[in-house]
């Protein structure tokens, strides 16, 4: 049976299901260690953390964030010059597992190595496993939205139950006695959950291995000749590129400018000149716009973090909760309302009213900017406050903002990348997708960098304007990049 009429998993190819579950264990393994990550750099020495401040925790989360995205463009090339979509997945499920395993033996050096091995494997596998999406259906099927829409709700599940894991075991009380009963350290458990992401990785590697067979093997589009040199390259490259990076560390934010008009410049010019390379404009602007998009949204793990672990009151019905727990809340929103959203689209194409992908990129930037308008409001609360605490219904509110806008943009963008992309550049225009989630994490890390220096209603502030003018300005320009994107909706 063909992908495109294969209906075996609820109406939907049936390697779905495989990439469903591997992308859950996958995200489930990230969103664990990120929920944790900054709370653990920041955290004193005694208590068990590396003692840094918020802006060097900050500093070195942005940064470690945007590399993570920012390995999908060598992924992306790895994938389509020399392994493939599927040995790419398998491989970068391999190093994300082993550097998370790093992280969880507390050895200053082994935490820096497991940033390096998760970036790395993020890189082979995330771009890859959902260019393989895009493979299981064909450029006009309508369940191709909705399809990428379920995709991301395995992504929301492992996102969903991971921080309540791993948080739990970082952060609370309880599994401190725990170690305590058991005559070891309590100071330790941030590093139990850094080893539960590991496990989780690991259990996504072999339900990948077990449902390969449901997928459609996809070919090298063009092998390299002579792969010894290309990796020899491929490696001289990245050598040259970080070592760029390490010296030039105290102007990064014009390394990362220019670094990012360098891959655009070349990502045009690999595509042939008339529609091909229309839709190659199309996607270098909505670039811009996910990346502001995401330099908002992720904020969630550093910003909103912070101020849920230190002017939040972290109680339900007197009963108390670790702070890293408000990470789930995103991803609770996500399930119940990822199958509505799947359902309006396919709904809403069936009557020739659904928005096209620029107006839903719009939307995207109007519901982050409103979440950054309420977290405003809750911070000059706080600062009411005689005690510096609010509900933990503010937070809960800009995570339901937040999560209409990711719906309207992140799913939706993912799909637009596929059907905007020819088939040998498959996976390098999933690292363009990616590269814009890098230049919104760096740029959130440089503004979570400020949380103890700025006031926070101007510094949450801020962000709210940038998104909602960036909201405006992408839905006045979404007819012109409706014509770009040559006929694709």
């Amino acid at each position: 049976m063909s992908a495109s009429l294969d209906t075996s998993f609820f109406g939907h190819p049936r390697g779905l299901s495989t990439l469903f579950f591997t992308e859950m264990w996958e995200r489930f393994s990230y969103y664990g260690m990120r929920a944790i990550l900054l709370l653990y750099m920041t955290a004193a020495v005694t208590a068990g953390g590396m003692g840094l401040s918020a802006a060097d925790g900050a500093a070195i989360y942005g940064a470690y964030t945007a590399a993570v995205y920012m390995a999908a463009i060598p992924g992306g090339f790895v994938a389509d010059r020399l392994l493939g979509l599927r040995r790419s997945v398998f491989w970068g499920g391999v190093l994300i597992a082993s550097g998370h395993f790093c992280l969880a033996f507390g050895v200053t050096w082994l935490f820096y190595l497991g940033l390096i091995l998760i970036v790395a494997g993020t890189g082979l596998l995330k771009p890859n496993v959902s260019a393989i999406v895009g493979t299981l259906y064909s450029s006009d099927d309508q369940r191709r939205d909705a399809g990428f829409t379920i995709f991301y709700m395995g992504i929301n599940l492992g996102a969903f139950i991971s921080p309540l894991v791993c948080g739990w075991l970082a952060q609370s009380d309880s599994f401190k006695g725990v170690l305590s009963s058991m005559g070891l350290s309590p100071e330790h458990s941030w590093h139990w959950g850094f080893g539960a992401a590991g496990i989780g990785m690991t259990l996504g590697l072999v339900q990948y291995s077990l449902g390969g067979r449901k997928l459609v093997e996809t070919p090298v589009v063009h092998p390299a000749t002579n792969p010894a040199l290309l990796w020899a390259q491929f490696a001289a490259c990245c050598v040259a590129v970080f070592g760029l990076l390490y010296f030039l560390w105290d102007y990064r934010d014009g390394v990362v400018l220019v670094g990012t008009f360098i891959f655009a410049a070349w990502f045009v010019a690999q595509t042939d000149p008339g529609v091909e390379r229309k839709r190659a404009y199309a996607v270098m602007i909505l670039f811009v716009f996910a990346a502001l998009f995401w330099g908002g949204f992720e904020q969630a793990g550093s910003s909103l973090n912070l101020f849920g672990d230190r002017f939040t009151r972290n109680e339900v019905f007197g009963i108390s909760f670790p702070s890293s727990f408000h990470q789930s809340t995103n991803s609770i929103f996500l399930i119940i309302f990822a199958p509505i959203f799947a359902w309006l689209w396919i709904r809403m194409g069936k009557t020739k009213t659904e928005p096209s992908s620029p107006v839903k990129f719009s939307l995207g930037l109007l519901f982050v900017g409103a979440g950054f308008a309420v977290i405003a409001v809750a911070a000059r609360v706080s600062g009411a406050n005689g005690d510096g605490l609010v509900s933990p219904m503010w937070l809960t509110v800009v995570y339901l903002l937040h999560t209409i806008g990711e719906l309207c943009l992140s799913p939706v963008g993912l799909s637009t990348m596929t059907k905007l992309a020819p088939a040998r550049l498959a996976g390098s225009i999933m690292g363009v997708w990616f590269m814009a989630t890098s230049v919104g994490n760096f740029v959130g890390g440089r503004v979570a960098g400020q949380f103890e220096t700025f006031p926070l209603p101007s510094l949450f502030g801020a962000v709210c304007l940038t998104t909602v003018a960036a909201g405006l300005i992408c839905l006045a320009l979404s007819p012109t990049i409706k014509r770009l994107m040559g006929g694709v909706n």
